[in-house]
């Protein structure tokens, strides 16, 4: 009887400490790259780089997203997912820490190395969570991508107030962000080893898998949607200010606005996956986050008030910050196990992660060459169509 009690206890422990270890994943899924845009101009200045380089290497951890997310699942299959994603954060911590070196060579090298270990973590968190947690998957995804929202934030918010207030340098400000990479690495290494004394034995994974995922129709509009949201995100951070701008707001404003739309998505963040989780149906869910993205950019293409421009502002957060978990939640409840979940998020994540990548590149092309936002609103309110009508496919209560 004592046995059955300290085995039961040991078993709780082991949840609780893994709830923690998710979030802690979480946590260091967005800092290393949103702490570095406040950042790039003292970077630029201290190492030299051309803006056309400065760019690459903004966009460079969304190229290796890309190409690593497939190859995530494939890796996983021949280790675990804990032991993955221990690779991960060690990737991580050796990137974030190299990339602090003042030379161009360095700086891009840790950037990959970072990259390298978020796509780990983006792929695998939804596959443990769907393993570890199926009966509550929704309440889960909630935890951890508001806990991604918030970290992100603050990465942003504080990074010039730690190289400059604090006198760390952009080194220093940097280096802040292995500390709880390290934390993450010492609460991973006993849960990995807990998880094979308890299983016993590593399970097989269905190496057909990945092939079939890539064509299956629902993956495709689950990897679609998951697409045209990122596509819309980081347009949106990328350009929301210059848009502003034009219709006479000063930087210091929309740069405050920018935050804004962030921090209104954060509500966004934690009910949809619950209310996701709990629906058999999510096709309402997509509906109402795709119309308030479509009102939201029409706003900012028809608007001439202040008040109007803050309401639009609003429903395009609401929008952003409840489509990412709505996706993440879509990897969870299409997929009948956590081998499904990894290869589907891995085939989604890809397929975003390249839209992601050429998102802010083809908005800014159409603006050169007209010189107006106009023609570039009019494309985001079209992706946002897209948006609704991929979230609503991929809403419906199947398997892939």
């Amino acid at each position: 009887m004592e046995f059955l009690e300290s085995k039961a206890n040991t078993k709780s422990t082991y949840i609780y400490l893994f709830i923690v270890g998710i979030v802690l994943i979480a946590f260091n899924l967005r800092p290393a790259i949103t702490s570095l845009g406040p950042l790039v101009g003292m970077i630029q200045e201290d190492v030299g780089l051309a803006h056309w380089s400065a760019g690459l290497l903004m966009s460079l951890p969304l190229v290796v997203f890309a190409v690593m997310s497939p190859l995530v699942p494939k890796i996983a299959n021949r280790l675990t997912n804990e032991l993955t994603l221990i690779i991960g954060l060690l990737s991580l911590f050796i990137g974030i820490t190299i990339r602090s070196i003042p030379m161009t060579f360095f700086l891009f090298t840790g950037t990959l190395l970072a990259g390298l270990g978020i796509a780990i973590g983006n792929v695998l968190l939804p596959a443990v969570v769907k393993d570890k947690f199926p009966e509550k998957f929704g309440l889960m995804t909630s935890v951890y991508s508001t806990s991604m929202g918030l970290i992100a934030s603050l990465a942003s918010g504080i990074s010039v107030p730690l190289a400059m207030d604090l006198h760390l340098g952009w080194q220093g400000a940097q280096i802040v962000w292995a500390i709880p990479v390290v934390v993450a690495i010492l609460v991973w290494v006993p849960l990995r080893k807990y998880n094979l004394r308890d299983s016993g034995s590593i399970q097989q994974r269905d190496r057909s898998a990945s092939n079939r995922m890539w064509r299956t129709p629902l993956a495709w509009q689950i990897a679609i949607f998951m697409g045209f949201q990122s596509f819309l995100f980081y347009v949106t951070i990328s350009w929301l200010p210059e848009i502003l701008q034009s219709h006479g707001l000063s930087m210091g404003t929309a740069g405050w606005l920018l935050s804004f739309t962030q921090l209104v998505g954060l509500p966004a963040s934690f009910f949809i996956p619950v209310l996701a989780g709990r629906a058999q149906s999510q096709v309402w869910i997509a509906f109402m986050l795709g119309l308030c993205s479509i009102v939201g950019y029409s706003g900012l293409l028809l608007g001439t008030s202040f008040p109007i421009l803050i309401v639009s502002i609003a429903l395009i957060g609401f929008a952003l910050g409840g489509a990412f978990p709505l996706a993440l939640s879509y990897i969870g409840l299409r997929a009948r196990n956590a081998n499904q979940a990894a290869e589907l998020s891995g085939m989604a994540q890809s397929t975003g992660y390249i839209l992601a990548a050429i998102g802010p590149l083809v908005i800014g092309y159409l603006y050169d060459m007209a010189h107006l936002w106009t023609v570039p609103l009019i494309t985001l309110i079209a992706v946002s169509v897209m948006v609704m009508i991929f979230g609503m496919l991929s809403g419906r209560n199947r398997y892939v």
